[in-house]
């Protein structure tokens, strides 16, 4: 009887010790741990890529900005605003076909473009360098029209 009483005691404050574990947060008093905010940090590559977007895309053979290029870049010019001590790199790219010299001069002029849409945003062109890798940096690999569109971009890197 008397170990059928002791048991049920230790159970009881089992359960009493583990039903006070989550109640007492110290948000109440004012105590306690300060909250981490969740997400990327605010300015930084994470953020950019989580919350405006680091890429815009190109038509076969062309560096001429479509309107979705524009609205992610629209986004980005907004996002340079927001954080001026930030500087990035645009770096454009090509789909592995041409000729290395053809898509270095093409991946230059998407770099370009992108970063003559943001200065006419507003961006300030110090704040930016522009690089061609042509085909050097894929960022997809195969063969086929999904895998060589999603190559022929210029990316948005924070420096």
């Amino acid at each position: 009887m008397r170990l059928k009483l002791i048991g049920t005691l230790a159970v009881a404050a089992l359960l009493a010790g583990c039903a006070n574990d989550h109640a007492n947060t110290g948000a109440a008093t004012g105590t306690g741990a300060a909250v981490q905010p969740s997400g990327p940090v605010p300015g930084s590559e994470a953020d950019l890529v989580a919350n405006v977007g680091d890429r815009v895309f190109f038509d076969l053979n062309q560096s001429g900005l479509t309107s979705d290029a524009k609205a992610t870049l629209d986004k980005q010019a907004d996002w340079l605003a927001k954080y001026p001590q930030v500087t990035v790199q645009i770096a454009g790219n090509c789909d592995d076909r041409g000729t290395e010299e053809y898509n270095l001069a093409l991946g230059q002029r998407r770099a370009n473009a992108a970063h003559d849409y943001l200065v006419a945003k507003g961006a300030a062109g110090s704040r930016m360098t522009t690089i061609s890798y042509g085909k050097d940096r894929p960022t997809a690999t195969g063969e086929g029209e999904d895998v060589w569109s999603q190559n022929r971009n210029a990316i948005t890197s924070v420096q």
